[in-house]
């Protein structure tokens, strides 16, 4: 018989990371909220850079996905590990580094957003230094995981753990693999790969964000917390291994399915589409595990609040990884693409299933390292009321918004016009669903609000445990598979060997998707007319995403008859060769701009910029003046342009040398442009606005659509 030994749980840890999650999560949505209200209000921008919408909508996804959620998972695993490991964590020091790590990441976020400081891609808009932080943190956080395990008590791996293996090592390749760049400074570099190529691996990255971020470590939560909640064991056990198998070998070939309809290769956005119709399988594997764990317990559920929102986080799960599917299908994603249908969806998943069963372990955890009650059921259960409504109101009014704005965008007149021929007819039909949407928020808040002061009541009525004791038998190995013994039983205690499994489960999709377009030069065509962006171009374009005008435009437009009548000729894969990072936009809050280039004059744009409404009456664009005023800092241009040739941008070798004098020409002749409309000022060519302006003018103009017969050129 094996010795019983007596050790402690480090709650201290679990309690920073609950803190964090709290304070967190009040900034994540207050951010949200404000841009909201900015698209109904559009004075809220408050007319200075760093408030502006494209600037703070990077800020409040970063915030509520890896401040508030991030902080949530941390303070899940390491309480539950423990508990499940029969261990305390291996090193006290790598708790408190990957602890204060992830917070000074989260204030580098906080502080460069705002500043426009960003890599474009979503989800992953931190520039390099802020990267090098998260691999040091993210490798720390593992090193703990895994030494945790492996020094534990308990033979047996139980289904959380698997999950959280599973996330550390898929985050792990999607943070390399999306985050490959070059710098130019220490706050600006360029992605290796451009394009379709650099779509392609944003979206691998980005979707897989959200199934081994969002997700699969939730799902290792979800497994642990909803049966203490319940004091019921798990429903199935062989439901849990099919469901985990089968959701991180699919999850990854899933991608994709964002890039339906543009110039990523038919194959590769059929794969998306193929495997993410069979993801629905094992993720309501999971879902139906979950809810039927509660099964005979559903009196508890009507009474308890805590397994109230764990209910409804597990079913928006279902929801959301039902809906997943189904806008993966082309003829629903044709539909749904760059409308606010995709932002309902999302925010079904990230306010029920993330926030939800994020409240539910919070009321469930911290009465019990404080060796207390919670203060108020009644309180915790007028939260789960109010912000079960706050999801109403906030995705209902999205999905309404969603199908208006694709039916309005593709709807002819009997004579075969456009009947919605400008875009902004489609804006201001929204709004009323856009001010639902910031009431849903709100309420979301106030439910937030009131768990807070629940939570803070609950902490001062208690003593906390920084240290609490336990024991359990010393661990004894067991060699080989037992006779009789389920095949996955081999596995589970063998956490190196269960590692290399997931790797390799998450690898087979990455491969085989990324591979081929990386490697295989025809899945690119190029076009012989399509060049380097000029000095100027170059720096107009770096400003445009400086600003996150991709936040609202797209530049991508797709094979329809009312897309190409609406804006030209429908966007080829060799435009975007040179394109680093690529600009295709996820949402139409305006309309695209891949065809701008000559459709206006200099002067309308320079108009538009500094008041949208003297352009486009009923526009709720905010305003750039300091684009007016700001001189275009060229100090960086040099290096720009060697940066990326290296990368491959056939500009001529030396070039970086007459850079800045091309760039100055190019500026003159937009200013005098500019001055010939009536627009004067101090030093015209050195503004920034003529480097944006160069950059709008250029976009779309690199290729002609082949005359119709009988027209001409």
């Amino acid at each position: 018989m094996a010795q019983v030994e007596k050790f402690s749980y480090d709650n201290a840890i679990v309690r920073k990371f609950a803190y964090a999650t709290i304070i967190f999560g009040v900034v994540g949505i207050l951010v949200g909220l404000i841009a909201a209200l900015q698209l109904v209000f559009p004075s809220l921008n408050f007319g200075i850079p760093e408030t502006t919408f494209g600037r703070i909508r990077p800020l409040h996804t970063n915030a509520a996905i890896f401040a508030f959620v991030g902080n949530g998972i941390f303070m899940g695993v390491y309480y539950s590990m423990q508990r499940l490991l029969k261990t305390r964590m291996y090193s006290n020091f790598l708790s408190e580094f990957h602890f204060w790590g992830w917070q000074i990441i989260i204030l580098a976020a906080a502080i460069t957003l705002p500043l426009g400081i960003t890599s474009a891609h979503e989800y992953a808009e931190l520039e390099w230094p802020i990267d090098l932080a998260i691999a040091v943190v993210w490798v720390v956080f593992g090193i703990n995981m895994m030494g945790t395990i492996l020094k534990r008590r308990e033979n047996h791996l139980y289904v959380a753990v698997w999950f959280y293996i599973a996330t550390w090592v898929t985050v792990t390749v999607l943070h390399i693999g999306n985050n490959l760049e070059l710098p130019v400074s220490l706050w600006k570099s360029y992605p290796v790969f451009a394009g379709v190529q650099d779509a392609l691996i944003q979206w691998w990255y980005g979707h897989n964000a959200v199934a081994f971020f969002l997700t699969t470590p939730y799902l290792g939560l979800m497994y642990y917390f909803l049966p203490k909640a319940a004091n019921r064991p798990v429903y199935s056990y062989k439901l849990s291994i099919i469901h985990f198998w089968a959701l991180i070998f699919i999850y990854i070939w899933a991608g994709p399915h964002h890039l339906l309809y543009t110039s990523l290769p038919d194959w590769a956005q059929s794969l998306g589409t193929v495997f993410s119709i069979m993801l629905i399988a094992p993720s309501w594997g999971g879902m139906l595990n979950g809810l039927l764990t509660l099964r005979g317990a559903w009196d508890r559920v009507r009474q308890d609040p805590i397994l109230k929102f764990m209910v409804v986080a597990v079913t928006a799960y279902g929801m959301a990884t039902f809906e997943g599917p189904m806008l993966s299908i082309k003829s629903v994603n044709a539909i749904s693409h760059f409308t606010d249908w995709t932002i309902g969806h999302v925010h079904i998943g990230t306010l029920g299933w993330n926030g939800f069963l994020t409240f539910g372990v919070l009321y469930w955890l911290i009465p019990r390292i404080f060796d207390t009650k919670l203060y108020s059921q009644r309180l915790a259960n007028m939260h789960f009321w109010i912000g079960t409504l706050g999801i109403l109101f906030y995705a209902i009014p999205l999905y309404w918004a969603g199908w208006t704005q694709s039916l309005m965008w593709q709807q002819f007149t009997p004579d075969g016009y456009l009947q919605y021929g400008n875009f902004l007819e489609t804006v201001t039909q929204i709004i009323p669903m856009y001010g639902l949407r910031a009431l849903g928020g709100a309420l979301y808040l106030v439910g937030y609000i009131i768990m807070v002061h629940n939570l803070v009541k609950t902490i001062k009525s208690g003593n906390f445990i920084a240290e609490e004791p336990a024991e359990a038998p010393a661990r004894v190995a067991t060699a080989g598979a037992h006779k009789g013994e389920h095949w996955h039983r081999w596995i589970e205690r063998r956490p190196v060997q269960l590692l290399i499994g997931a790797t390799i489960a998450i690898l087979i999709g990455g491969l085989v998707e990324i591979f081929p377009m990386l490697m295989i030069d025809d899945q690119v065509p190029k076009i012989a007319s399509v060049q380097p962006y000029t000095p100027l171009e170059l720096e107009g374009r770096d400003i445009y995403i400086r600003e996150g005008c991709l936040a609202c435009h797209s530049q991508m437009v797709r094979p329809f008859r009312s897309e190409t009548e609406r804006y030209g000729e429908y966007s080829k894969s060799g435009e975007y060769i040179y394109d680093r990072p690529f600009l295709w936009g996820s949402k139409r809050t305006g309309p695209d701009l891949q065809r701008l280039g000559g459709k206006y004059p200099d002067s309308w744009h320079y108009n538009h910029m500094l008041d949208p409404e003297s352009m486009s009456p009923g526009s709720i664009m905010p305003p750039y003046p300091w684009l007016v005023r700001d001189e275009l800092d060229t100090r960086l241009t040099a290096k720009k342009i060697s940066t990326l040739r290296k990368l491959g941008t056939p500009y001529p070798d030396g070039y970086e040398q007459i850079a800045v004098q091309d760039l100055e020409k190019q500026a003159a002749i937009i200013a005098k442009s500019l001055n010939e409309d009536g627009i004067t000022g101090d030093d015209l060519a050195e503004k920034e606005i003529v480097a944006l302006i160069a950059y709008l003018q250029r976009l779309g103009t690199d290729i002609k659509p082949k005359p119709q017969a009988g027209g001409t050129e």
